[in-house]
């Protein structure tokens, strides 16, 4: 499937497809998005174990709540340790000197003396009016990802389903929903020349994040993975029923850097955008 320019609504097949044919053609990097959850968690994330980068070296580092999947052309494990603890130092080092900023539900004002981690969350959130938490898990992706692009030509950085990739090849995410029967059989294709990228998500259904919404999972690609965190928490909150998808989608997918995105909620799917779908078996 391959859905473009347009909002539409789909279902799937009692009977699955068969891949599209990019995947038949293409030597092609598997990842799974996963919906995230808050706290520390020192077990392996099961959905982790069908993610396969296509020739590139995985690590993990697991830093009180930054929990990465990192893979890259060699073993960056020392650097990528590195990297998120200058930036997880910054910012709590933020937070000690401005506490609202870890509780925040809506947007806080630009800080011209913010390190710059702190002032892409302020950023991204400003434009989605959520907290700049929201943009947290993406922005640390976002951050660490493009520190090692200095290291490697190719990178994907995880943290607990906020995605950073920047591959040389086309890169499948398969998405999961929940309850969802749609859940891990839809894939969504990322092509390299439109790369380096953030593709995020965010559930009603699913996890511990607070949510006020009833999807079951929005996944959005953006520029950067701090846009796509905090526009998927946005769209997440605002689709609280099928009725109002379009309205909801509506309020987000105009906003720069978004490229496009998918919700599920139950059988039924909307994307818009740069947005290409294939069946997963």
């Amino acid at each position: 499937m391959n859905f473009r320019g347009e909002l539409r609504h789909t279902r799937l097949p009692d009977k699955p497809c068969k891949p599209a044919e990019i995947r038949q053609k293409l030597h092609v990097t598997r990842l799974v998005l996963q919906t995230r959850k808050t706290g520390v968690e020192s077990k392996d994330h099961p959905y982790r174990k069908r993610a396969h980068p296509k020739g590139l070296i995985s690590c993990r580092i697991l830093i009180k709540e930054t929990d990465l999947l990192v893979s890259a052309r060699t073993d960056l494990s020392e650097q990528a340790r590195d990297r998120v603890l200058h930036h997880r130092r910054q910012l709590e080092a933020y937070i000690k000197r401005r506490p609202e900023f870890l509780s925040a539900l809506l947007p806080l004002s630009e800080d011209p003396f913010a390190p710059p981690i702190v002032s892409e969350m302020i950023r991204a959130s400003c434009r989605f009016a959520v907290g700049p938490m929201a943009a947290v898990a993406g922005a640390i992706a976002h951050f660490v990802g493009t520190d090692l692009l200095d290291y490697s030509d190719e990178v994907l950085v995880e943290n607990g389903g906020d995605i950073f990739v920047k591959t040389k090849r086309p890169a499948t995410v398969s998405i999961f929903a929940g309850t969802s029967p749609l859940t891990n059989r839809l894939g969504l294709v990322l092509k390299p020349e439109r790369m380096p990228m953030g593709v995020c998500t965010s559930s009603g259904t699913v996890g511990h994040s607070l949510s006020l919404g009833k999807a079951d999972a929005v996944c959005i690609v953006a520029s950067s993975a701090s846009i796509a965190d905090a526009a998927a928490t946005a769209l997440a909150n605002r689709v609280t029923s099928k009725s109002k998808l379009a309205n909801a989608i509506d309020s987000v997918k105009e906003s720069q850097g978004i490229r496009g995105g998918v919700v599920i909620i139950g059988e039924t799917v909307a994307s818009w955008g740069e947005i290409e779908l294939t069946h997963l078996t």
